[in-house]
């Protein structure tokens, strides 16, 4: 059996000298804040649109593992929405901050994901786990922003629309389709900006964890938690059977559903006027569990009898 822990350790180091870098020398949390920016607005979707638009997309082919990505995000947004309205915690969560926070219970960290798939299986890994980046984050990011918009009475189609990282996935969707690429001259410079993402993503994903804020609203963490670190990589092994998912197929599944939570999520929060520090708090958690969701989804799940 593969030894995932081992495998992952190479992020999730990144991910440490991150917080190490930011907690015990000069270059501080200010100092990561405009690294958060740069991944979030520049090198991220430039990362998105090479990734996509580069690729071969045989849509047909890979019809069933977007069947059940789409379906594994419904079922998760739907979890995540639900808190409020659900006996059990409608009298412990805040309106706003489920808002804020509802995003973490489904969305995935695309830096880790696209590290993580490569290393798995190589350049196939890589163009699966592209495209599910590719049709889940429009319909990720859109549920993301709903709630918040809709709470604070913001407009939905402004906010979606200046989504950097849902214009650089349709973008890299539209030249894919209309078969336009990159100048050959051009395509060593897009290359390395994409490279710099995903080392300085994680980095920053580590310099952004920070606890203190978790001190209220644990009933609604602890919450989202379990749905993004253990109900999604059960319901991806489950949908995996029902969409008759191949063994690569599978596999990319299951580790794009055991992914920490967008470490943009708490930028997203704060940019739109929310606690910024709670969400981040639920993201360096998030972060943390991933070491053991992961290995859980494709060392566990992944070896059942069921397959």
């Amino acid at each position: 059996m593969v030894n995932y822990a081992q495998l992952l350790f190479p992020d999730f180091a990144l991910i440490l000298c991150g917080f190490l870098v930011c907690r015990y020398t000069s270059l501080n949390r200010t100092v990561w804040q405009q690294v958060d920016a740069l991944v979030y607005f520049f090198l991220f979707p430039v990362l998105l649109f090479q990734s996509i638009s580069k690729t071969t997309l045989d849509l047909q082919a890979a019809s069933s593992l977007i069947g059940a990505g789409w379906a594994l995000g419904a079922i998760g947004i739907a979890l995540a929405y639900s808190l409020p309205h659900l006996p059990l915690f409608k009298t412990h969560i805040d309106r706003r901050q489920h808002a804020a926070s509802a995003q973490v219970g489904f969305r995935f960290n695309s830096f880790i994901g696209l590290a993580i798939a490569e290393r798995l299986a190589g350049p196939e890994g890589l163009l699966l786990i592209a495209v599910l980046i590719g049709v889940c984050v429009p319909l990720f990011n859109m549920a993301a922003v709903w709630p918040m918009a809709r709470h604070a009475e913001r407009g939905f189609w402004r906010e979606l629309v200046r989504n950097p990282l849902v214009l650089g996935t349709v973008a890299g969707l539209l030249a894919n389709v209309l078969g336009l690429h990159l100048p050959h001259w051009a395509e060593p410079t897009v290359n390395r900006v994409g490279a710099s993402a995903l080392a300085l993503g994680l980095m920053a994903a580590g310099a952004g964890m920070q606890l203190g804020a978790l001190s209220k609203g644990k009933a609604l963490g602890v919450a989202l938690l379990t749905i993004r670190h253990f109900l999604m990589p059960v319901l991806a092994f489950g949908l995996a059977r029902l969409f008759g998912l191949s063994e690569l197929q599978t596999t990319i599944l299951l580790a794009f559903s055991a992914l920490p939570t967008a470490s943009t999520a708490y930028v997203l929060a704060a940019r739109m006027g929310y606690d910024g520090a709670y969400v981040a708090g639920l993201v360096t958690l998030s972060t943390l569990l991933g070491m053991a969701s992961l290995p859980f989804a494709l060392g566990v799940l992944r070896h059942m009898p069921l397959f």
